[in-house]
């Protein structure tokens, strides 16, 4: 089969496609027909060898592919041989074939396209446990998201409204604005402004009765995170999900007493491992909510496998619009 394979770790451009073994499902594992693989911003960070559990090397990168189940193993009895599902795969996305544990692979409903599966891979699951576990959202909370155009954060701003919350979406350029409205923003904040630290507060502020935001999801960290904290309301709660701004901010904790502010970190990939029954009604969430035409994916990107280094590289410039999927190519 073809697979995306790295034999080192300093950047995607390493990768080529190559022919390899298609993988044997083990007793508790699914192999996947894959018929859509996202390309996340994480991928950059494991190709990059700076993700916290890195893969063993040669890996093919690639989370969360959506296709076909075509084999199982022993003990794989709740799934069956050409059920349509999204499998919440480590590794192994950009190729022919993957294979997922069989635990975290949830049949997608009939009504979505596997492209859709593959565009809400990751970012929704993210942001659902962001906004639920983490920020504890309820209706009527005023929820910015920092990042506001990237996968997640469309994905917050969509969850957020399904919730009964109002959003405000930060951006850096008018055309992001665009974006972030059409995704569900109810209002706009500018991230290009000078005197971010005090600015942004102040923008904040004026789009919520001179409260301030309850809930900050963060994925950029950096002068937007040192600005977007103060412009949190007493008992607010902020949730960080990365930092693709580049730098990891630090924080006076004295600051969290003064507005009884609370500070949560999320890496999504630890509830698979030890809270399956959350992750699983997550998904049934965000299924209900897309069968109720509550979320729109957005526009996708898509391209074939052997375009791996374009689509990778359109996430590492922070130039795609919307999400960015590779479909396998098909003799």
């Amino acid at each position: 089969m073809q697979a995306v394979v790295l034999d080192t770790f300093g950047t995607f451009e390493n990768g080529k496609v190559m022919d390899i073994p298609r993988p044997v499902p083990g007793p508790d594992d699914i192999l996947i027909e894959v018929h859509a693989a996202p390309v996340n911003y994480v991928d950059l960070v494991v190709a990059a060898g700076s993700y916290q559990f890195p893969p063993p090397l040669p890996y093919t990168p690639g989370k969360g592919p959506a296709g076909l189940i075509v084999a199982r193993g022993a003990n794989v009895k709740s799934l069956n041989i050409g059920d349509r599902i999204l499998g919440m795969a480590e590794s192994g996305g950009y190729a022919e074939y993957a294979l997922a544990p069989a635990k975290d692979c949830y049949r997608i409903p009939d009504s979505m396209t596997f492209m859709q599966a593959g565009a809400m891979s990751l970012a929704y699951d993210t942001a659902w446990f962001a906004l639920t576990d983490r920020a504890q959202i309820a209706p009527g909370d005023s929820v910015l998201v920092l990042g506001a155009t990237s996968a997640v954060g469309r994905a917050c701003l969509q969850l957020a409204k399904a919730m009964g919350a109002r959003t405000i979406g930060a951006v850096s350029s008018q055309k992001r604005a665009v974006i972030a409205r059409a995704a569900g923003a109810d209002d706009i904040v500018d991230l290009s402004a000078a005197d971010l630290r005090n600015n942004l507060r102040d923008q904040v502020f004026n789009v919520t009765d001179h409260k301030g935001a309850d809930i900050l999801i963060d994925m950029l960290g950096g002068d937007p995170f040192d600005a977007a904290i103060r412009a949190l309301a007493w008992r607010g709660r902020a949730v960080i999900v990365g930092f693709a701004a580049g730098r990891i901010p630090t924080l006076k904790i004295n600051y969290l007493m003064l507005k009884n502010i609370a500070v949560s970190g999320l890496q999504v990939s630890d509830y698979r491992k030890r809270r399956p029954d959350m992750m699983a009604r997550c998904y049934e969430s965000i299924f209900g909510y897309f069968q109720q035409g509550l979320l729109d994916f957005g526009p996708v990107s898509q391209f074939p496998l052997s375009d791996f280094k374009i689509a990778m590289g359109l996430i590492d410039r922070r130039e795609a619009e919307g999400r960015v999927i590779l479909h396998p190519a098909r003799t």
